[in-house]
């Protein structure tokens, strides 16, 4: 690799599009006391990723500056343990989350961080796959954490908007666990694949609260709006009351949001034994080599695809 050890997806000269993305050689990162090194072998995408690169004021509002690296969610092997480091060793399998800088050949990981600072890691089970593992920290960190807020139940019918997409995934599954029934909204393209998940589909637009109301006439007693606002307001005309309704991508008065970073690792670690024993899917949209990262990103963003789209390393 011309002289170098290692090779990170970055931004150099400017934040952007995925235009704007390259592979670059560079000096392979050491790691340090109290952390680990991680040989990525998949890393997943999210639309944080590009939301927060997509120009420098937004990259300025996260924290991040040029060279600037890509994407979040990783799963690789350990292969360097810093001094003072306990419960990981070389060879384990491992996943999670390391803000921005994921899409690498190598990643450090500070074993006591958090996805924002120092990144995160966490053991694979067997029977989890690496690409599998590459799609979990975000979208399940999310998932998890917006069920917490609204606390569904089997007497509830929970009303999703967005179920289609990276945490929309997760949520229709772990809520249906819990007993609720699901109504999840989608395009009309993604009837069957929310079917499978165990979502009742209902295409969304004008006329949704209509759509809901003939599907659950009994109504709907909780909501989770993963895209922006309207099904927080489809939810409210339903009758929701606003301590059971959370947002993901959006702030509206009233409504508490879901943050992912306040998960506790043992929640995603549930998530990853849920998977291990075949009562999860995570359904792989598309993958890609990372020399294909642009191609990557652009679909992602399109916002289109049913499941995650991950990268090879």
């Amino acid at each position: 690799m011309s002289g170098y050890e290692s090779r990170a997806v970055q931004f150099v000269d400017a934040f952007g599009g995925p235009e704007m993305l390259t592979l670059q050689d560079v000096p392979a990162p050491q790691a340090g006391a109290g952390q680990i090194r991680i040989r990525v072998t998949a890393a997943g995408l999210n639309p944080m990723d590009w939301y927060m690169t997509s120009g420098a004021e937004a990259a300025t509002r996260f924290g991040l500056s040029l060279p600037c690296g890509f994407g979040t969610d990783y799963a690789g092997v350990v292969d360097q343990v810093g001094e003072g480091v306990t419960g990981f060793a070389a060879g384990d399998r491992v996943f999670g989350g390391a803000m921005s800088r994921a899409v690498a050949d190598h990643v450090i990981i500070d074993v006591t961080g958090t996805i924002a600072v120092g990144g995160t890691a966490h053991h694979t089970p067997d029977g989890v796959d690496d690409r599998t593992a590459a799609a979990l920290e975000i979208a399940g960190c999310t998932a998890a954490a917006a069920l917490a807020v609204v606390r569904p139940g089997p007497d509830d019918t929970l009303l999703i908007g967005g179920a289609g997409g990276g945490v929309g995934v997760f949520a229709v599954q772990l809520a249906r666990l819990t007993g609720a029934r699901v109504i999840g909204t989608g395009s009309a393209t993604s009837a069957d694949a929310l079917r499978a998940l165990g979502a009742e589909p209902v295409t969304y637009g004008d006329g949704l609260v209509d759509r809901v109301r003939d599907l659950a006439p009994g109504g709907v007693t909780a909501a989770l709006d993963l895209h922006g606002t309207d099904t927080v307001q489809a939810a409210r005309d339903l009758g929701v009351p606003d301590e059971r309704i959370t947002t993901i991508a959006a702030q509206v008065d009233g409504i508490t949001p879901a943050n992912g970073a306040t998960t506790p690792p043992a929640g995603i670690e549930q998530i990853a034994r849920l998977i291990a024993a075949g009562t999860i899917r995570v359904p792989i949209a598309a993958t890609f080599p990372v020399e294909r990262i642009r191609e990557a990103v652009a679909l992602q963003a399109g916002r289109h695809v049913h499941g995650k789209v991950v990268i090879d390393l």
